[in-house]
């Protein structure tokens, strides 16, 4: 099996955030999809070591903000490449709490989407959480940030807790 194949496939920039009761956490994730349009619903893939993942557990909720181009690799890094066991990610960032009490970020964000948890699947390494969504709304214009766009103009990194992640292969 080649898995440089899997490359091909499409994938974008979002930060998934959820809630442990007053605490609020959020992380960089590319797997992100609609699965139905009745009820309407997603799908979001997490790292099962991940501070969010046991958040989203803990509530039942997630958040997606879908980031722009224009986001510079300094956002993408506090939420990519930092734990927030140990810093708070939304410390001076712009965001806002929803009806849920899972957080969304306003800045550098295209539009977000609330989820309430319906089922999880046990995915090895990851959680595939579908959400059957509760709100949504646009925030700005723009285009959204691809994974591909990530990588070639952005020059970002694929972190070892990412699905896309390949063992051995040199980060680009």
């Amino acid at each position: 099996m080649d898995p440089n194949a899997l490359h091909n496939i499409g994938y974008g920039m979002y930060v998934v955030s959820s809630n442990k009761g007053e605490a609020l956490n959020g992380q960089i994730v590319n797997t992100v999809f609609q699965v139905t349009n009745e009820p309407v619903t997603i799908a979001v893939s997490i790292n099962k070591n991940n501070l969010t993942h046991e958040y989203v557990v803990s509530s039942s909720h997630f958040t997606v903000s879908v980031l722009s181009e224009e986001t510079p690799f300094v956002f993408i890094g506090k939420f990519g490449f930092k734990t927030g066991r140990t810093e708070s990610k939304f410390k001076d960032v712009k965001f806002e709490i929803l009806p849920s009490g899972c957080p969304v970020v306003l800045e550098n964000t295209l539009c977000y989407i609330e989820a309430k948890v319906v089922n999880s699947f046990d995915c090895g390494s990851h959680t595939l959480f579908l959400g059957e969504v509760t709100g949504s709304r646009i925030v700005s214009s723009g285009r959204p940030m691809t994974y591909e766009y990530y990588h070639q103009v952005k020059r970002g990194k694929t972190p070892a807790s990412a699905p896309t992640f390949i063992k051995g292969e040199k980060n680009i």
